[in-house]
């Protein structure tokens, strides 16, 4: 069986300790929705092919009188998802439309320092909650890497977008 990079993503959530659907989407939000984002849609479908699969195992656990089925990850999933950690990745993908629409301003030279204003403030918003996440103290480990990653990305967004509106506004980009 093939498994999907979303497969993973809820491996890998579920090595760190099990969780139902609700808590992976949760856990992703707050975590690796920085780089890898998951849904629901995705998530609920993948949780039953790797149950088919035998990768993971749920059970019936009530919280707060909500039916909700808590999943762990099994020997073949542990094995599985080490397997895929050993491979070199393949996928280093951006989707921007920001710079899609820069890109191609040439068409509206207006609209082009506002595109980069708005990839300015989404920059800010993210390293803000990175920040946050930070002062926390956690993540800890491989993830606190990450967390220095998208912190650092962040910061060297947010100062390209500031010096290439300001060249754009002072007409040095024709």
């Amino acid at each position: 069986m093939e498994l999907s990079p979303t497969a993973y993503v809820i491996l890998g959530m579920l090595a760190v300790h099990p969780m139902s659907g609700y808590d992976i989407k949760t856990t992703v939000d707050y975590s690796v929705r920085f780089f890898w984002a998951a849904s629901y849609g995705q998530i609920y479908p993948e949780l039953s092919r790797l149950s088919e699969a035998g990768l993971v195992e749920g059970a019936a656990e009530p919280a707060s009188g909500r039916r909700r089925t808590v999943y762990r990850l099994t020997t073949a999933g542990q094995d599985e998802l080490a397997d895929w950690l050993a491979q070199e990745p393949q996928v280093f993908e951006t989707r921007d439309e920001a710079l899609l629409k820069l890109f191609f301003a040439d068409a509206a030279p207006d609209t082009a320092a506002a595109s980069i204003d708005a990839k300015r403030r989404y920059h800010e918003a993210v390293l803000a909650q990175l920040r946050e996440i930070e002062t926390t103290g956690k993540p800890e480990g491989h993830p606190s890497v990450v967390l220095r990653f998208g912190i650092e990305s962040c910061e060297w967004m947010v100062a390209w977008c500031e010096r290439e509106a300001g060249r754009l506004r002072e007409g040095a980009v024709r």
